[in-house]
């Protein structure tokens, strides 16, 4: 059981993510401080931390740099502030992702799935029916014939691998692969994906079989046998 450190000064808000969590088979630890959190790190051992930013005491900026200086563990900040400066102060300190509450319960499931697996260190390669996508050198190739695709196609690619047969809306997938841009739009998606799907065709991989619209809502990729 993948055991996560939460670390936020409102109790409501532990509760919270507790409830989210506990029923996707993690183990919840709950701290109310950035002190009792690191009093943990020095017994004990987690997978993955979720950091509140806006806390007493000692911010969740500082605790990450604290955090950084003895373990290398993945950090995903909560905040309710999502200026980009406080993104990119985030992730400069050393945390590996950032979202901003009120957050969808599903799109943080998704992104805690993600980091757990890139994390896991088990080659980082995700295969599909031929389709090879490498997490670490971010390669695509469908029976070893190489997919050019972008930074961007390639994030969708790999999070729509890592949760198949899930409905992702478009405003899901663009806080989950843009972060916090600001004027994208749903049409931004929607390219592209469909150059995504132009490349993998080109290759001949059935990705029409795969990779579906789900109309009125986003997209999703089937896959029958899981």
């Amino acid at each position: 059981m993948k055991k996560i450190l939460l670390v936020d000064d409102e109790l409501r808000m532990l509760d919270l993510l507790s409830l989210y969590l506990a029923p996707k088979g993690y183990n919840c630890i709950k701290k109310t401080s950035a002190l009792e959190a690191i009093r943990f790190l020095e017994e004990d051992k987690a997978d993955l931390i979720l950091l509140d930013v806006m806390m007493p005491e000692m911010d969740g900026w500082e605790t990450c740099k604290e955090i950084r200086k003895n373990w290398d563990i993945p950090i995903i900040m909560l905040t309710a502030r999502s200026e980009k400066m406080d993104v990119v102060r985030g992730l400069k300190i050393g945390a590996d992702d950032y979202i901003s509450k009120p957050f969808d319960e599903e799109e943080l499931i998704a992104r805690i799935e993600a980091m757990l697996r890139r994390k896991k260190g088990n080659g980082g390669t995700i295969g599909f029916h031929g389709l090879s996508l490498n997490e670490e050198s971010f390669n695509v190739s469908y029976n070893h014939q190489q997919v050019p695709v972008t930074p961007k196609e390639f994030s969708l690619l790999n999070l729509f691998l890592l949760n198949r047969n899930k409905v992702f809306t478009r405003d899901q997938l663009l806080t989950t692969i843009w972060g916090y841009s600001v004027g994208t739009e749903d049409r931004t998606i929607d390219s592209h994906v469909r150059n995504l799907r132009d490349k993998l065709r080109k290759t001949g991989f059935p990705v029409d079989e795969y990779l579906t619209t789900v109309w009125g809502l986003g997209y999703k990729w089937m896959d029958k046998d899981s």
